[in-house]
């Protein structure tokens, strides 16, 4: 039996010249000369942006891997993820950063703490709760006032937005709250009977919203701020 014929030099295309016309593509032996392959027109650039749909059969397509395709569809629908997280809630936002400040803080003073996000009217909610953390409170609620205002301070750092967030520590506000409501309904009322103004004791920001929302809401009566701060107080007035 005779030797299998090799192709004859003149009939092949040459490792070379396939590597400087298509890297990508391995081509049959071809009768074609180097000449016919040169004399072939250029590529439309248009094509170089082309979307080719990948073969059920997971063949190349362009050069170009099915999963290299579906990974870079996968990272497309990443980046739509991350411009719809960004085009979210600012509230959330702020509270979201509000949180990571916070946690910081904790673990530099070493004190126990977990973090609660919420979103309560137009404002962002964030409380510290859980083990003992009445060095975060202060004498009357004075060391989480500051605390508060060092977490605005950094919301807008990182925002560029001034922020109206509240914090609460170990629930004091929120007994604090109940506290006032029931101040304030009282002293509507005697205000309401006796028609003399009544003025309550010096109060920080948070407490005296509490006490002009809760008088807003009975009849024959409004509320008034004087003073200065720390001594600003509200003045409970009857209605001419």
């Amino acid at each position: 039996m005779s030797a299998p014929q090799q192709p004859s030099s003149d009939t092949a295309v040459s490792d070379t010249t396939l590597s400087d016309t298509a890297p990508a593509y391995t081509a049959p032996a071809s009768s074609a000369s180097s000449d016919d392959l040169d004399s072939l027109p250029d590529a439309d650039a248009a094509s170089d942006d082309a979307v080719l749909e990948a073969s059920d059969a997971g063949t190349q397509e362009a050069g170009v891997p099915r999963a290299a395709a579906a990974q870079s569809e996968d990272d497309d629908e990443d980046d739509e993820d991350d411009e719809d997280d960004d085009d979210g809630d600012p509230l959330v936002r702020e509270g979201d950063v509000a949180g990571d400040y916070l946690e910081r803080l904790l673990d530099i003073l070493d004190v126990d703490g977990d973090i609660d996000l919420d979103v309560e009217g137009d404002r962002a909610s964030v409380a510290i709760v859980g083990g003992n953390l009445t060095t975060l409170i202060g004498p009357d609620g004075a060391t989480l006032e500051a605390l508060q205002e060092l977490t605005r301070l950094a919301v807008a750092q990182d925002t560029g937005v001034r922020s109206r967030l509240m914090l609460d520590v170990g629930g004091f506000r929120a007994k604090r709250r109940t506290d006032l409501t029931a101040l304030a309904g009282e002293a509507a009322r005697r205000v309401a009977q006796s028609r003399q103004p009544e003025r309550l004791s010096a109060m920080n920001p948070f407490e005296r919203k509490v006490v002009h929302d809760v008088i807003a809401g009975v009849s024959g009566v409004h509320s008034e701020s004087e003073g200065e701060e720390p001594n600003r107080r509200v003045v409970v007035l009857p209605d001419k």
